[in-house]
């Protein structure tokens, strides 16, 4: 592509790089420039312009862009995305409902190492979506690009990025209690959850805070999956609640996470039916731990507990200001 200031008489088919205000009108960047446009401008006494022409070897913004999107998104049903027409070089891929982003991050880096005019920016792996949400925007930074590096970068992101929907529908909240305890509390974050993961909550019950009475209630569900939020925090990998997910013929995958807050959660799973164990801050809607690995399982992801070592990088979600760190207490005298 060649670049820079021409003489207005000789611009006509070149793109115009920067909008100009002329009397009557504005003539926008990326315009095209007619006939009508250099008369406009020799009308209004302006003798040189800025453009771009493509050379034979280039290929439009838009069509470098549209280019890039379908490569990504082969198939946007199939997917779960919606391609919007490309416009100034950009294409916006969003998210058709709720679900979490999988992608292929070394093709992604691959494709936006081969040209810097070529670029691609999409949300972290595994971000929960809701219907219309962005997940990547393709943008062609240059008005042309060479149609040989689009060809390049489509070969190695095809098919590097798609939605995965919710693939459980149903799930039961089992809350334990103590005298003085939360009780329900946060039944409606909880709920509030699941909705915007497309699920329902379609059972809560409340039980005391003991191993008995929590295995009974856990082998009673029918629902898709079991969420657990206890009374008093689970503190080891063999306190009461996930105790009773093994006295109710269940295994427990993980205890503990590094992602603050959401330390306390556990995962498991009760005759294939996973169960999560929530995390006292699950109580509020603020983010925690618990969404992460909540979103995963609802779409069906495995979640090892390789991977939730994982989530430590990135894992501070907040601060805390009613926890801070220990002080040191004054030295005796």
């Amino acid at each position: 592509m060649k670049f820079g200031p021409v003489p207005v008489a000789e611009a006509a088919g070149a793109i115009l790089a920067h909008s100009m205000q002329l009397p009557g009108q504005k003539l926008r960047k990326g315009l095209q420039l007619d006939a009508d446009h250099i008369a406009a401008l020799q009308a209004a006494e302006v003798t040189e312009v800025t453009v771009a022409r493509l050379e034979a070897t280039d290929m439009h913004e838009d069509a470098g862009a549209d280019a890039l999107a379908q490569a990504l998104v082969p198939d946007p049903g199939a997917a779960g995305l919606s391609l919007s027409k490309a416009f100034t070089g950009r294409v916006n891929i969003t998210a058709k409902g709720p679900g979490v982003v999988s992608l292929n991050q070394r093709a992604l880096v691959a494709m936006n190492a081969i040209d810097p005019m070529i670029t691609l920016a999409t949300v972290p792996a595994y971000q929960q979506m809701t219907e219309g949400g962005m997940v990547g925007t393709v943008k062609v930074i240059s008005y042309g690009v060479s149609a040989r590096d689009v060809e390049k970068a489509c070969a190695v992101a095809r098919g590097a990025l798609r939605l995965r929907p919710p693939v459980h529908k149903t799930a039961a909240l089992i809350v334990t209690d103590i005298p003085g305890g939360a009780g329900l509390k946060g039944e409606q974050a909880i709920a509030d959850r699941l909705t915007a993961l497309g699920m329902q909550l379609v059972d809560t019950k409340l039980v005391p805070h003991e191993e008995a009475a929590l295995a009974e209630a856990l082998a009673t569900v029918s629902a898709d999956m079991v969420l657990i939020l206890t009374a008093s925090a689970t503190s080891d990998a063999y306190d009461v609640a996930p105790q009773a997910v093994r006295q109710a013929g269940g295994r427990v995958e993980r205890f503990g996470m590094p992602v603050d807050p959401g330390n306390l959660l556990f995962l498991g799973e009760i005759s294939n039916r996973p169960v999560i164990g929530l995390p006292g801050c699950a109580r509020s809607p603020a983010l925690n731990g618990a969404d992460w690995v909540l979103s995963r399982v609802v779409c069906g992801i495995e979640v090892t507990g390789q991977d939730i070592a994982e989530m430590g990088v990135g894992g501070l979600l907040k601060e805390i200001p009613t926890r801070p760190m220990p002080r040191h207490s004054k030295a005796r005298g």
